[in-house]
């Protein structure tokens, strides 16, 4: 069983940044690959990155390519998602996500584990 927590989210202007963690319990982090992904009021859950349990291998999606950059720190059972240039349309509540012994995920269903969310607001 894995519980996650993420954290950093809050309300910034169009343009700002914000660096999302997401803390997993447990002494097996290193083993799981862990996603990011977001929902918007009326709008299904979205993928956002992913990095493999490694640190390896990561994956983007287009919405968010060369403005996100995720990464994780297996001593800390931590992952981050670093968000520049932050959008109006990036507005969303952001989840982490894990998955044991997974390639590079993409798909919500692919994911054992979620954490509760953060919620992200971008003014314009």
């Amino acid at each position: 069983q894995v519980q996650l927590v993420e954290s950093g989210g809050g309300l910034v202007q169009a343009g700002g940044s914000l660096r999302l963690s997401c803390v997993a319990s447990g002494r097996t982090f290193s083993t799981y690959a862990m996603g990011w992904f977001r929902q918007a009021p009326g709008k299904e859950r979205e993928f956002v990155s992913v990095i493999t349990w490694s640190g390896g291998g990561t994956n983007y999606a287009d919405s968010v390519k060369g403005r996100f950059t995720i990464s994780r720190d297996n001593a800390k059972n931590t992952v981050y998602l670093q968000m520049n240039s932050l959008k109006s349309e990036d507005t969303a509540v952001y989840y982490c996500a894990a998955r044991q012994w997974a390639a590079i995920p993409t798909k919500s269903h692919e994911y054992n584990y979620w954490g509760q969310g953060t919620q992200v607001t971008v003014s314009s």
